[in-house]
């Protein structure tokens, strides 16, 4: 293999599949970035053997061949070289070395053969459709905030994505429409957010995308087209876009019925200000020493009074006004919970739908109906 290649553009593509590589790993060619030349371009690809990331940028091919290079060892050599550099890659086909040469610098990484690095297969990806890359964000950072990192119940580690079906208004003027729905939970907080479902997702099975890999994707798709196809089995799943293709293995488990802990007789609605309110909370919690961060809501009539105690620290309150002809109600949550959901209200304004302090609430976003939020209170 002996290739010519931007600087910009081979740190970019390194920069995009070495963050899949883990520092430790068992397997040495785990450690390695696969270095494919063939036409005119130079294709990159790394796992961690639960996920893989292949990436394909322009090159100047003199002699196509592949190698497997430290990938970690090969980004900071790389990020190192001036702006503007030029790269030439370069190892024989018996050769275990890799020269990388740039103006005066030269280096010899010690590689191992391509036919050693392991793929995961992908072909049998039998479902298929598009999605907007800003759909897709969407998804990602209005759920991945409420996945659950206790290793134990494994099935929580993910976002669940299927396809379903709501019901939009009421009455005679009530729709029953498809959605494609993403949905995430700890046990103490739930997110689930539907958009339109998109063409060719209705027969998808119900999977359940790891953390790494939504991880993984999300940072990707700042910089993706405007579309995103997404393939995907009853195991894997994998994200296409521009040069770039994401394929992971999916949780193998059974997803709650979260349907259960979605409260349908909550009668006291209270309505605010997003900002205002996540500020106060934000500042009253300031108070709570303690790991649970506990922060009381008693409403009243128009106005929320935001209070916390801390044996060590003392106590704090805050006023705010909001929409509410209820009872007086008090009820305590967890305020880095209420600081969570407050940032995914992407409109004016939030909806509490309250029952009353032992009962799940439900927070809404008033200008997306899209979006449904489940926090579990705590005793304050």
């Amino acid at each position: 293999m002996n290739i010519t290649i931007e600087r910009a553009a081979l740190l970019r593509s390194l920069g995009h599949v070495q963050s899949v590589v883990e520092r430790r790993v068992t397997i040495p060619v785990l450690s390695n970035v696969l270095l494919k030349a063939s036409g005119h371009e130079l294709s990159l690809a790394a796992t961690d053997m639960d996920l893989e990331i292949v990436e394909a940028v322009p090159a100047e091919v003199v002699r196509a061949g592949s190698i497997t290079a430290p990938a970690h060892t090969l980004y900071e050599i790389v990020r190192k070289l001036p702006d503007g550099a030029q790269v030439e890659l370069d190892c024989s086909s018996d050769s275990s070395v890799l020269t990388l040469r740039s103006g005066r610098s030269n280096f010899k990484l010690g590689c191992l053969p391509a036919e050693d690095f392991p793929q995961l297969s992908g072909s049998d990806l039998e479902h298929r459709f598009e999605i907007t890359a800003g759909d897709l964000r969407a998804l990602i950072d209005r759920t991945r905030f409420a996945i659950s990192t206790e290793e134990t119940r494994f099935y929580l580690n993910g976002i669940y994505l299927h396809a379903s079906r709501t019901v939009t208004g009421s009455g005679p003027g009530a729709a029953d429409l498809p959605v494609l729905r993403a949905v995430a939970t700890d046990g103490h907080r739930l997110a689930r957010v539907e958009l339109p479902l998109p063409e060719g997702a209705a027969g998808i099975p119900g999977v359940i995308i790891p953390r790494k890999t939504v991880g993984e994707v999300r940072k990707l798709i700042d910089e993706a087209a405007a579309r995103i196809e997404i393939s995907l089995s009853e195991t894997k799943i994998r994200f296409s876009f521009d040069s770039i293709s994401v394929t992971s293995k999916l949780i193998d488990g059974t997803f709650p019925d979260y349907e259960r802990v979605i409260p349908i007789g909550n009668d006291k609605i209270m309505e605010v200000k997003a900002k205002p309110f996540s500020a106060a909370v934000d500042r009253v919690a300031t108070i709570s020493t303690e790991k649970s961060r506990a922060v009381k809501l008693s409403l009243s009539r128009d106005t929320l009074t935001l209070s916390a105690t801390s044996p060590e620290a003392g106590s704090a309150t805050e006023e705010i006004e909001v929409k509410y002809n209820g009872p007086p109600i008090e009820i305590g949550f967890n305020a880095k919970y209420l600081l969570d959901v407050s940032l995914q209200i992407e409109g004016d304004g939030a909806r509490f739908i309250m029952a009353d302090a032992a009962a799940p609430t439900i927070v809404r976003d008033i200008a997306d109906g899209g979006a449904l939020y489940v926090l579990m209170p705590m005793r304050v």
